[in-house]
């Protein structure tokens, strides 16, 4: 009863005042839109430039989206309160939050969609960073398959100038696929997965916003694309 509850204020959030402040202030053009699976487990991993990327994607994104988002802002009352009632979780970054991890796969286990951005924070260059090993240990472990999202524009939206010229954001999702599913993993099965994972995103972004994978946007072998 309470999940029906907080599933229905949920929507009626995101139907109503949420998706007004999106096409008041931005202009977002989607592509893609139709390889989101709508329905079962699924792991949205996109590049992430802005705070303003997690409202835009659950704006775009046709399913409910649990957000694992930094632990930082749960410490904020405004944002923690709303945060922990709509099923966000709370992950300490660059290092091994275990209990993160653990609450990440019970959510896909519930066949929900977990949203997270592998590089761990935002890009203060516009070109994607590093990936950080989380999405490549939850996701052989669950089995769910991955969707790589890349947004720009983000990076310029900016309040109260929006008020007056809308921002331009571009979203381009890619096709979901698999990592090889196992429960104990390898470093270098890690290193891999987290490398096959932001090459994917990669693809889908402009030349000059692939950063450190400028040069190397070709899926390696291990991962399948899930049908």
């Amino acid at each position: 009863m309470i999940d029906r509850l907080i599933t229905f204020l949920y929507w009626l959030n995101q139907r109503t005042w949420s998706t007004l402040l999106m096409r008041m202030l931005t202009r977002t053009v989607v592509q893609g839109r139709e390889n989101v699976p709508r329905e079962g487990p699924l792991i949205l991993a996109s590049n992430h430039l802005n705070n303003a990327d997690p409202p835009v994607l659950t704006n775009t994104i046709p399913r409910r989206i649990f957000w694992m988002a930094k632990k930082e802002l749960f410490d904020n009352p405004a944002l923690g309160i709303p945060f922990r009632f709509f099923g966000y979780i709370s992950v300490r970054r660059f290092e091994a939050d275990l209990g993160a991890l653990r609450r990440a796969q019970e959510a896909l286990a519930r066949g929900r969609v977990l949203g997270m951005f592998p590089e761990g924070t935002r890009s203060r260059t516009g070109g994607l960073k590093e990936g950080e090993p989380g999405t490549a240990l939850v996701a052989p472990r669950t089995g769910a398959p991955i969707l790589p999202v890349a947004l720009w524009g983000t990076e310029n939206v900016t309040i109260p100038r929006d008020l007056v010229r809308r921002t331009h954001i571009q979203v381009r999702i890619g096709r979901p696929f698999h990592l090889t599913r196992t429960r104990r993993l390898t470093k270098q099965q890690v290193a891999d997965g987290t490398r096959e994972i932001m090459e994917r995103i990669a693809a889908l972004l402009p030349e000059d916003r692939r950063g450190v994978y400028q040069t190397s946007t070709s899926p390696v072998t291990s991962a399948t694309v899930a049908e």
